[in-house]
């Protein structure tokens, strides 16, 4: 493993190929190179959680890049690294979300196709312990691109999947957290502290794109609150002629200006990933004074990973190559052409 220095957030630019030319043409060059970009929230990481953080994230990334390393689509590789993100108690999603108001966890996801631009999304989640596998099948098993509360929990018993007892999905530290939280003076407002979530985007070799998008919210929320995460638009947006978002940050303020739409927008008016990138998050925190992240991959598999937060942990997979980091300043770089995840 080799550990670069520089920029203060990681990019990736290639040159000219085959997936920079339009969808007919690329049949005739060859097959896309896939690539995977994942993020694990845009928020304050203690030294103390560092090394769980990135093995989290590195693992992720590896596993959807195995998805595609094997010939398999975008959707399937978002979903499959946003489930062990979701696994994983470290990250505010599935098993450990944060709690809202009552002590009790609520989670929204939401995942979409930018091949057909079909997307599922749902919100107020209980009891199950992967809210982006619901979302796909939202998408895959309905006429509905958004189902909520008590209408997910009727969906997921009729096709079978398994609830959970509540308490499992609540860690110790979200408890200790929300006990601080409840305790802590209105005029504290901060917004590091309510920024976790989950996501990935995708390209494959078909030049297919997607986004996935989980998380648990913002701690000592109400009851039913809903952030930008089950939002298309808001919390990620995919379409192949374009490229692939997902968002993290202040829910409040990534809904406000549309986010991941207007990534997408900058991506559509010739920027580069980092400078669509930066373009949005630097209007959101302008306009609003919102804080957050995204990741990026755009329709030639150029990607990037920018946040305006403290620290945003992330990793991608490309060309056998797997990045990650945590802080500005330094990328890490390790060779996984003869790695599987089991």
């Amino acid at each position: 493993m080799t550990d670069v220095p520089g920029s203060s957030q990681p990019v990736c630019r290639g040159p000219a190929s085959a997936g920079s030319l339009e969808p007919d043409r690329r049949e005739r060059v060859g097959e896309m190179k896939p690539v995977i970009v994942v993020h694990g929230g845009a928020t304050s990481i203690s030294k103390e959680r560092s090394d769980k953080v990135r093995e989290g994230v590195t693992k992720a990334a590896q596993s959807g890049y195995n998805v595609l390393r094997d010939g398999g689509t975008a959707i399937d590789a978002v979903e499959v690294a946003v489930v062990l993100l979701e696994d994983d108690p470290e990250f505010n999603a599935g098993k450990g979300s944060v709690l809202n108001e009552n002590g009790q966890v609520e989670m929204d996801a939401s995942i979409m196709d930018g091949k057909n631009l079909n997307s599922g999304a749902v919100s107020s989640v209980k009891n199950i312990a992967n809210p982006i596998k619901v979302a796909r099948l939202v998408m895959e098993k309905t006429n509905h691109s958004f189902l909520t509360g008590q209408g997910v929990a009727a969906f997921a018993k009729n096709l079978g999947i398994p609830t959970i007892p509540g308490e499992r999905l609540i860690t110790d530290r979200n408890v200790k957290r929300l006990k601080k939280e409840k305790a802590r003076k209105p005029a504290d407002a901060d917004y590091e502290k309510n920024t976790g979530t989950v996501g990935a985007v995708a390209l494959d070799k078909n030049g297919n794109v997607a986004y996935a998008t989980s998380t648990g919210g913002i701690i000592n929320k109400m009851v039913g609150r809903v952030g930008d995460s089950p939002c298309v638009g808001c919390g990620g947006y995919a379409d192949d002629k374009i490229g692939a978002v997902s968002t993290t940050g202040n829910g409040e303020s990534i809904i406000k200006v549309n986010l991941a739409r207007l990534v997408i927008f900058h991506l559509e008016q010739g920027k580069s990933p980092q400078e669509a990138a930066d373009a949005a998050l630097f209007y959101m925190k302008s306009r609003v004074k919102g804080l957050g992240g995204v990741i990026v991959v755009d329709k030639t598999g150029d990607w990037a990973a920018r946040w305006t937060s403290v620290s945003m942990p992330w990793a991608s997979a490309k060309e056998d190559k797997l990045q990650f980091g945590i802080f500005p300043g330094t990328v890490h770089i390790t060779d996984i052409s003869k790695k599987k995840t089991k």
